[in-house]
C-alpha cells in the first residue's frame, strides 16, 4: 500500500466543558483520503491549549501530566501505523483508530507483562520455584518501573515503543537487572503481546568471572566495630544478619530461614547448625562459634518460627551498600562476601582442612571450595613456616 499522507491532530472540543471548566481533547487522524475521529480521554484547562503544537503551554502539575499522557497516546497511534505497514496489506484510518485502541485498552504493556509474570511464580512458590528466586523479580519491577517513570513520564510502556536504547540506557541505570527486563521482553512476544521481538539481534555483554571475594580482617573488624545509632535498627539488623554469615557461612536464603529444628548438641555439648541449603539440598553443618550464639540470643524471640527475623531483600542491599560507606571500605559489599569470609577468612585461615570447609558449606564438589577459600599471603607464609619447621631436622638434595 502507498502512504501519501499520514497525518494525527489533536485538537479541543471547547462545546463540551465539564464542570471543572475543562474541555475534552479530541483527535483526528488522515491516512490518504480516509479519516477516523476519536476521544483521547483527556481534557484540559481551554487557556492552557495550544493549538499549534497539539500540547499545554507552560510547566504546571496539570501540563506535565496531560503532555505525558499525549506523548504517549502518540506513540501508541504511530505504533500502530507502523504495525499495519508491516502486514503489507491496504488499511485506512479506521483501521488505524481500531488497533491504537484496542492496544490501549488491552495491550500486554512492559510492566503488566512482569507483573503477570511476577504473579505466576508467586503461585507456583513451593511447586516448582523457591521462595528465593521472588525477591529478584520484585527487584526488577521495581527498577524498571522507576526507569520507565525517569524516560517516558508514564507509569508504563507498550512493547511498541521499546527500542534496543531503551535496553542499553536501562543497562546504564540498573546493570544489574538487564537479563530479566530482557526476558520479560521475549516472553511478551512468544505470548503474542508484541507484534515484534524489539531485541531480537541484543546480546548481553558477557560477565566477567570474578573470583569470589572475601573481607581482609582489617575490614572484617571496621564492619563488626561499627557503631550504629540506636534509631537506626534495620542497618543494626543488616550488619547483624552479614556478621552470621560470616561466623557461619549461611547464604541469606538459609540466615533467615534455620529454625529451632535446625540446632543441635554433640556429645561435649556443643551446639551445631545442620541445615539443608535453599540452593542444592546439599546438607550443611557446622559448630556456632560464641559470636553466632550471641547473635541467635540477642533476636530470640518465641513468637517468631525463624531464629532470625528476616528483612526486605531490596532493604538489606540498600543497607549493604550503607554499610559500605560507613565503614570505609572500598570492595562491593554484598551479602554473599559473608560467606565467602568464613571460607577464608574465619576457617582457612584458622587452619581448618579444605575438606571439612566443604561440608560445613554445603558443597556439590571440593572444586568449589577451592574457589571460595582463597589461599592468602597471611596462610601462605604461616603454612611454609609450619613446613621449615617440621622438616628443620632434613637435609633435601637438589
Amino acid at each position: 500500500m502507498k502512504v501519501e499522507k499520514f497525518k494525527v491532530l489533536l485538537y479541543l472540543k471547547k462545546s463540551g466543558l465539564d464542570k471543572n471548566g475543562k474541555a475534552p481533547i479530541m483527535g483526528r487522524i488522515t491516512l490518504n483520503r480516509t479519516m477516523a475521529q476519536f476521544g483521547c480521554k483527556l481534557s484540559c484547562t481551554p487557556k492552557l491549549w495550544n493549538p499549534r503544537e497539539s500540547r499545554l503551554d507552560g510547566k504546571s502539575k496539570e501540563a506535565v501530566e496531560v503532555n505525558a499522557k499525549i506523548d504517549k497516546l502518540l506513540l501508541a497511534i504511530n505504533s500502530a501505523y507502523e504495525s499495519l505497514v508491516e502486514r503489507k496489506t491496504d488499511f485506512d484510518a479506521k483501521a488505524i483508530k481500531d488497533l491504537f485502541q484496542c492496544s490501549a485498552d488491552t495491550q500486554m504493556t512492559l510492566l503488566k507483562q512482569l507483573d503477570a509474570i511476577i504473579a505466576d511464580i508467586e503461585s507456583r512458590i513451593g511447586i516448582d520455584y523457591k521462595k528465593g528466586t521472588l525477591p529478584n523479580y520484585q527487584y526488577t519491577r521495581l527498577t524498571l518501573g522507576l526507569f520507565v517513570k525517569k524516560r517516558y513520564g508514564t507509569d508504563d510502556v507498550a512493547f511498541g515503543e521499546l527500542d534496543e536504547q531503551f535496553i542499553r540506557e536501562y543497562m546504564d541505570f540498573c546493570l544489574d537487572e538487564r537479563g530479566l527486563a530482557l526476558e520479560t521482553c521475549r516472553i511478551a512476544f512468544k505470548a503474542g503481546h508484541s507484534e515484534r521481538y524489539h531485541f531480537m539481534h541484543f546480546k548481553l555483554p558477557q560477565k566477567k568471572e570474578n573470583p569470589p571475594k572475601a573481607l581482609t580482617r582489617e575490614d572484617f573488624l571496621k564492619i563488626r566495630d561499627l557503631e550504629i545509632p540506636e534509631r537506626r535498627k534495620s542497618l543494626a539488623l543488616t550488619r547483624d544478619l552479614f556478621l552470621f554469615a560470616c561466623y557461619t557461612g549461611t547464604a541469606y536464603a538459609d540466615t533467615v530461614s534455620i529454625t529451632e529444628e535446625n540446632l543441635f548438641r554433640d556429645e561435649e555439648g556443643s551446639l551445631w547448625l545442620k541445615y539443608h541449603r535453599k540452593k542444592n539440598k546439599m546438607l550443611a553443618r557446622v559448630k556456632l562459634l560464641p559470636e553466632a550464639l550471641a547473635m541467635l540470643e540477642k533476636y530470640k524471640d518465641p513468637t517468631r518460627p525463624t531464629l532470625l527475623p528476616p528483612q526486605e531483600f531490596r532493604v538489606l542491599r540498600g543497607n549493604m551498600k550503607s554499610l559500605r560507606v560507613l565503614s570505609g571500605i572500598s570492595m562491593d559489599l554484598v551479602y554473599h562476601v559473608g560467606r565467602h569470609s568464613f571460607a577464608s577468612l574465619v576457617t582457612l585461615e584458622e587452619g581448618v582442612p579444605i575438606e571439612t570447609i566443604s561440608k560445613m558449606l554445603g558443597h556439590n564438589n571440593i572444586q568449589t571450595t577451592q574457589i571460595y577459600a582463597r589461599v592468602t599471603p597471611k596462610k601462605l607464609f604461616e603454612d611454609m613456616d609450619k613446613f621449615i619447621e617440621a622438616n628443620k631436622d632434613f637435609m633435601f638434595v637438589l
